[in-house]
C-alpha cells in the first residue's frame, strides 16, 4: 500500500484544541512552497498577502472564496464577500516549515513540507482553536481550500468551494468530539 492512500481526506482532532489535515501534493517541494507563499498562487486556493519570508513579518490575508472554483457561487447567508485577517510568521525554514499567527485569538497554523518521492505531503496543523464553532468552521474550512489547492496543482478544475464547506462543517460536526 502507498502513502499517498493512507491519509485521509479529513482532518483528524489530534488534541483538544488542534486539527492536523494532510495532502499529497504533486511536487517538487519548491513548487508546492510556492503556493503557500507566494500572494497571487495563495489567493487562487486560499488568501491573497503578501508574506515576508522573516520571523515576525506581518501580513494580511484576504479572502475572496466565491473566486475560488473559477463560476459563481452563492455563498452562505451572514458571509461577507470579502474577509481580512492580520497573522504573522512565527517559524519558517524554507521550503519545509512555515507556521503563522492565525488572527488576534492566540491560534497558529503550521504547514509542513515532506517530499515522498514525485509529490509532497503537506501536513497542515491548526492549534488552539477557541471553542467548538471554530473548530468545526476551521477543519471544514482548511479541508474545502486544501481540496482547491490539491486541484490546482493537480491542474483540473476546482470544485465548488461553498457547496463543500457547507457540506464539510455537518460532516466535521458528526466526526468530531
Amino acid at each position: 500500500m502507498t502513502h499517498a492512500t493512507t491519509v485521509s481526506a479529513y482532518g483528524e482532532l489530534i488534541e483538544p484544541a488542534t486539527v492536523r489535515i494532510q495532502r499529497l501534493l504533486p511536487g517538487p517541494i519548491e513548487r508546492v512552497w510556492s503556493y503557500l507563499t507566494d500572494s497571487d498562487l495563495r489567493a487562487q486556493w486560499l488568501a491573497r498577502g503578501d508574506m515576508p519570508m522573516q520571523v515576525g513579518g506581518k501580513v494580511e490575508l484576504v479572502w475572496r472564496n466565491d473566486e475560488l472554483s473559477g463560476r459563481h457561487e452563492d455563498r452562505p447567508e451572514g458571509v461577507a464577500e470579502e474577509q481580512r485577517m492580520q497573522c504573522a510568521v512565527t517559524r519558517l525554514d524554507p521550503p519545509h516549515l512555515l507556521a503563522i499567527s492565525w488572527g488576534e485569538r492566540g491560534s497558529e497554523v503550521t504547514f509542513e513540507l515532506e517530499p515522498q518521492g514525485s509529490e509532497v505531503m503537506l501536513t497542515l496543523t491548526h492549534r488552539r482553536l477557541p471553542d467548538r464553532s471554530s473548530l468545526l468552521g476551521v477543519s471544514a474550512g482548511w479541508h474545502a481550500h486544501l481540496d482547491v489547492l490539491q486541484a490546482r496543482m493537480r491542474e483540473v478544475a476546482p470544485p465548488s468551494f461553498w457547496k463543500a464547506w457547507t457540506g464539510l462543517r455537518a460532516e466535521y460536526d458528526k466526526r468530531l468530539p
